[in-house]
């Protein structure tokens, strides 16, 4: 019985996976962007006077991490950098005319689809969910993996402790 759980719940990982690939797939297909490129570029998009600093602390990634997706849009063409007029060490972030229609084209992503439906779910339905994928995550030696995704989404606070 327990190894049919175990293989039950290894199955059920494995579609999750597969599904995020999929999503990961096809946001490239129709965008050319990466999952996380397309979370920089929408939170720049989003807010007025956006330093990479303010977008690595939303996203939770390092600022190394956004310095390098941000080269990344600057060299595509879908952002660019301007400096403060009051301060010329800060730097903020715009996304361009192109970068605006590469948001608009983009395919609802897995992570929009799930952040929907997962609202839906009764409270402790997603406590519930919530605390067996941290435990998945604990025993795969992953739990100390960042989920910036989630967080970005609002669907976990800063202490993964459910919905702000």
């Amino acid at each position: 019985m327990q190894t049919e759980i175990a293989n039950a719940t290894l199955k059920a990982l494995r579609r999750i996976l597969r599904a995020t690939d999929r999503g990961s797939r096809k946001l490239a297909a129709a965008t050319g962007l990466t999952p996380s490129q397309l979370l920089v570029l929408r939170e720049v998009e989003a807010r007025e006077e956006v330093t990479p600093g303010t977008i690595a602390q939303r996203l939770q990634f390092s600022h190394a991490t956004i310095t390098a997706i941000t080269d990344r849009l600057v060299a595509l063409g879908l952002v660019t950098r301007r400096r403060s007029e009051r301060d010329k060490r800060q730097i903020f972030l715009d996304a361009t005319t192109e970068g605006r229609q590469r948001l608009a084209d983009a395919p609802d992503a897995l992570q929009e689809i799930f952040a929907h439906r997962f609202a839906a779910l009764p409270s402790w339905e997603q406590a519930m969910i919530l605390a067996s994928t941290e435990r998945l995550a604990a025993l795969l030696g992953a739990a100390e993996i960042r989920a910036a995704p989630l967080l970005h989404t609002g669907l976990i606070d800063r202490e993964g402790t459910g919905a702000p």
